[in-house]
């Protein structure tokens, strides 16, 4: 008898009830042990300059990561109509917290962006993008059968992720605005907006980006040097240019976990923003497509998601935490590359930073949640509880 091919083998493990779950239970567990690696390895020389012990930012990255997935374990039991509840006061909330940056923020690298509670400094804009998906989810989930109207694709949705894009743009975060403008061309597309639509949004998207950053001399530097970051090599140029020495110097297999020599002060943000060129250095061209790879599974596994689902909220909501999460790693892959200016976005679940990071795990949860729920999905697992339980008993 002929044995099947692989084509056939992995086709038959992708149609398994459970393979979507298991996608991405297993990609976000890897990236994140991934992430706590880089870390560790890309802060120890800045840490242990501004503190003298090398472990003070993993330490807190480890503090965030306890802190992330006990939010994602909730996330994904929590029922769909409780996160639909909570999508008015949360949004709400968002705009509170984002009106605050705005005007009693605390500026950091040009950007008013943080907001100071306490002892604690929290980006109110990383929050924003997870409330935003929520919120624009369930009023579309709300309106399933009026989508036809175009008033009814545009109202509340379009004016109100407009404000908080507004927001941010105040605080001068352009690169947080482009990541809202973005869910909110995914929302419009996924609810079936016309196509003309699409073109007048990415026009005034492109003008108000490029009107923004041509009226800050920073941003216009980033924006003119990008392509070739050794024109102006002291200056814009020189996060880019070592960004790409560290990449360059990685070749395939990469010095080895610790080995980097730009993290010693020549990268700055190695640990945050441009730890995507770190992690290149370190573990080669392998490593930088074992990441991409992470996030590309876990798009494949969102979209199964919102393809097989037949309850509007639970497609709407994976689509766009689909499009929030892999749309922000190309930017910030595009970045380190230098395909794209240098605006600050964080590298998802790698980058170090709690207000990226627990709402990267909530988002998550949520569609592992979403996954574990669909129909086939559910009798898998609950033939499996019963088998356990049932060898348990054998064996008492």
């Amino acid at each position: 008898m002929r044995r099947p091919g692989w084509t056939a083998t992995l086709k038959d493990a992708l149609d398994r009830p459970l393979t979507t779950y298991y996608l991405l239970l297993g990609a976000t567990a890897l990236l994140l042990t991934i992430g706590l690696i880089m870390v560790l390895s890309a802060s120890s020389v800045y840490a242990f300059r501004e503190t003298g012990d090398s472990y003070t930012v993993v330490r807190r990255q480890v503090m965030w990561v306890v802190l992330g997935v006990p939010c994602a374990f909730i996330a994904s039991r929590v029922s769909t109509s409780w996160v639909r509840g909570l999508s008015y006061p949360a949004f709400g909330i968002s705009l509170l917290l984002l009106v605050l940056t705005a005007f009693v923020g605390v500026e950091a690298n040009g950007n008013t962006n943080w907001l100071a509670l306490g002892p604690v400094q929290i980006q109110p804009s990383e929050i924003a993008k997870l409330s935003l998906v929520i919120w624009a989810s369930n009023i579309y989930a709300n309106k399933d059968r009026r989508l036809g109207s175009l008033h009814q694709m545009l109202v509340p949705v379009v004016p109100g992720m407009g404000l908080a894009t507004a927001l941010v743009v105040v605080g001068h975060d352009l690169g947080t605005a482009l990541v809202f403008c973005a869910l909110l061309v995914a929302m419009l597309w996924v609810v079936g907006a016309p196509a003309k639509l699409f073109s007048l949004a990415i026009l005034v998207v492109g003008t108000a980006a490029l009107g923004l950053a041509t009226t800050d001399s920073e941003r216009l530097q980033r924006l003119t040097n990008f392509t070739d970051p050794f024109k102006d090599y002291g200056n814009a140029g020189w996060q880019p240019a070592h960004g790409l020495y560290a990449l360059a110097s990685g070749g395939i297999f990469g010095e080895g976990i610790g080995a980097s020599q730009q993290k010693w002060g020549q990268l700055p943000e190695a640990h945050t923003d441009f730890i995507f060129a770190v992690l290149g250095e370190e573990l080669g061209l392998v490593g930088t497509l074992l990441v991409i790879s992470l996030f590309l599974v876990i798009a494949y596994a969102g979209l199964r998601v919102a393809r097989e689902t037949k309850d509007p909220f639970v497609r709407y909501c994976s689509f766009g935490i689909v499009v929030w999460l892999l749309g922000q790693m190309m930017i910030n892959v595009g970045m380190v590359l230098a395909l794209l200016p240098v605006i600050g976005i964080p590298l998802p679940l790698v980058s170090y930073g709690g207000s990226s990071l627990l709402p990267t795990l909530a988002a998550l949860g949520l569609v592992i949640g979403f996954a574990r729920r669909e129909p086939a999905a559910a009798r898998a697992l609950k033939q499996r509880r019963r088998a356990r339980s049932a060898g348990l008993s054998a064996r008492g």
